[in-house]
């Protein structure tokens, strides 16, 4: 056993084509050090609908160059078997460490398979990528990103023509042309033949952005920004100037791309102390709103003034957003689908009946969302809004900003804020407080574990409130694909159990539903809200055993 596994080590190191990951490798075998090649040629990273994702280094379990190259000759081996020889594929990157390397590779590859590559120029938003899909006409994009995850992680993001994410199959399929590739000798990489786009994408993507607002709607909203380390200042930026916003006060911590993420420990503005820095500025600016974009710059998060909030201002959660920006446009008219997946809050459904307009459950992941056929708006709860589905077919941090933006210069203009807003669905639809238990694990036979005791006893009561029904969604539904979850319904409030598809997490959706009759009635049924979600949230880890 030891010597197989020294053996595979030597046979990755002879083909490895970075000198950065040989030097690790080498240093590993000679040192004798088991345990670490044992954690790095244990299997290899799967390719499946989140594409690639895992923290850099050696070997098949790492994300490195041997691997990225043999992800991009797998991907181009499939789009040759679909008939898109030739077909053109569009390649963003963030500025995540290599992300540059990656990109430079898949392009290699891509041209020496016989297909087109273009390169974005810099370090952009994921959104930039997935509207130059469309916008060039290409047959495929990749991005090279790990999102909001730890700062050794990277990703790679696989789109297809229609601009959207892969789904079933295609996952499958492109994973076996992955695990069809040889020896990565036998992989043409010329040095050049693909080209480096200008700014005339990123330009084009700039002046779609305008057509997210209202032609003459106010642009008033004072806002604080982040990027969180990330690619989305100058691209945000720009396009608050564009639409005539004041320009954002920059949180100038966090305002430049920085790989080693220095002020988070975690670079996601749901993480606790990763919007620490952001309300310092605010206290100092008193804006408007605050918002933050994820290090790619296609999640947004939005926080408020809040006196009964600590340090005066509260980070609203996904559905809150997700809420208010429905809101926004039915009071502007839209036609057309509202969708989200079914983890998010079932608020949607009711805005969009109340309007008329049509509503649709989709798995988690905006590779579902995007594509519900006639839709004009979705989101998920983990701060992923897509506002303009003709030009960006996924979520999109920046155009969701400008949209929130526009959303908090229209009340201010008549004297009130989003926290009135929120307050008016209250008590329009039921007071919808929402809630998540997230368990982050080393060992992933926690999560499997927790699944299991779920499957085998399901609970039959959660903070006193009895099931009425339980689905094993790994079976599917009529409406859903099988996916590896469990949701369940209970009188006035709904709980759907998951591991994350990105991060080794499992989680724990929680939504309670309080009916409202006055404004003066508000504050309790917040806190009453807020109790059976912390009760729901006890019962239920007690069930499953975390």
């Amino acid at each position: 056993m030891q010597q197989d596994l020294i053996a595979q080590a030597r046979t990755w190191l002879a083909e490895d084509p970075d000198p950065e990951t040989r030097e690790e490798l080498a240093g590993l075998i000679d040192a004798g050090d088991l345990a670490a090649l044992e954690d790095r040629f244990a299997g290899t990273l799967q390719f499946g609908t989140a594409g690639l994702r895992g923290e850099i280094g050696a070997g098949p379990m790492r994300m490195n160059r041997s691997v990225v190259i043999r992800a991009a000759a797998g991907l181009a081996a499939y789009l040759k078997a679909q008939g898109q020889s030739g077909g053109l594929v569009v390649i963003g990157y963030d500025a995540r460490y290599r992300s540059a390397d990656f990109a430079r590779d898949t392009a290699a590859v891509m041209t020496g398979a016989g297909l087109r590559a273009a390169v974005l120029p810099r370090p952009l938003p994921t959104p930039v990528l997935a509207y130059a899909i469309r916008h060039l006409g290409a047959v495929a994009g990749v991005e090279v990103t790990a999102s909001h995850n730890p700062p050794r992680d990277n990703g790679y993001k696989v789109y297809l023509g229609d601009g959207s994410q892969i789904v079933p199959p295609a996952d499958v399929e492109i994973a076996a042309a992955i695990a069809a590739v040889g020896p990565l000798d036998g992989v043409p990489r010329p040095e050049s033949g693909w080209e480096v786009l200008g700014d005339e994408v990123l330009a084009a993507y700039l002046e779609r952005t305008d057509a997210v607002l209202s032609p003459g709607s106010p642009r008033t909203a004072r806002t604080v920004y982040t990027a969180m380390h990330g690619v989305g200042t100058s691209v945000l930026t720009a396009a608050f100037a564009r639409a005539g916003f004041p320009g954002p006060v920059l949180v100038a911590e966090q305002a430049d791309p920085d790989p080693a993420f220095p002020t988070v420990a975690f670079p996601n503005p749901e993480e606790p102390g990763a919007m620490d820095l952001a309300f310092a500025t605010a206290r100092r600016a008193r804006p408007d709103i605050v918002i933050a974009n994820d290090p790619d710059a296609d999640r947004c998060a939005v926080a408020v003034p809040d006196a009964s909030a600590g340090g005066g201002w509260r980070m609203l959660r996904g559905d809150e957003v997700g809420a208010l920006l429905a809101a926004h446009l039915v009071d502007r008219g839209v036609t057309g689908v509202f969708a989200e997946s079914i983890v998010s809050s079932s608020l949607l459904g009711r805005i969009a009946g109340k309007a008329g307009l049509g509503h649709e459950e989709t798995l988690t992941g905006f590779k579902w969302i995007a594509r519900v056929d006639g839709l004009r708006y979705g989101y998920e709860e983990a701060l992923g809004y897509c506002v303009d589905p003709n030009g960006v077919r996924d979520k999109d941090g920046i155009t969701a900003a400008l949209l929130i933006a526009e959303l908090a210069s229209v009340l201010k203009e008549k004297g009130r804020t989003l926290l009135d807003l929120l307050d008016d669905l209250a008590l329009e639809h039921g007071l919808h407080a929402t809630d998540q238990l997230s368990v982050r694990v080393e060992d992933l036979t926690v999560i499997a574990d927790a699944m299991r005791r779920l499957r085998e006893t399901p609970p039959v009561s959660l903070a006193g409130l009895p099931v009425t029904s339980a689905e094993d969604l790994s079976r599917g539904t009529a409406a859903l694909p099988p996916t590896d979850g469990l949701r369940y319904h209970l009188t006035g409030a709904r709980v759907i159990v998951r591991p994350s598809g990105t991060e080794p997490k499992l989680k724990c959706y929680l939504e309670v539903v309080v009916p409202v009759g006055s404004p003066q009635e508000l504050p309790g049924a917040a806190a009453k809200g807020a109790e059976l979600l912390s009760a729901i949230k006890r019962d239920l880890a007690a069930a499953a055993g975390i």
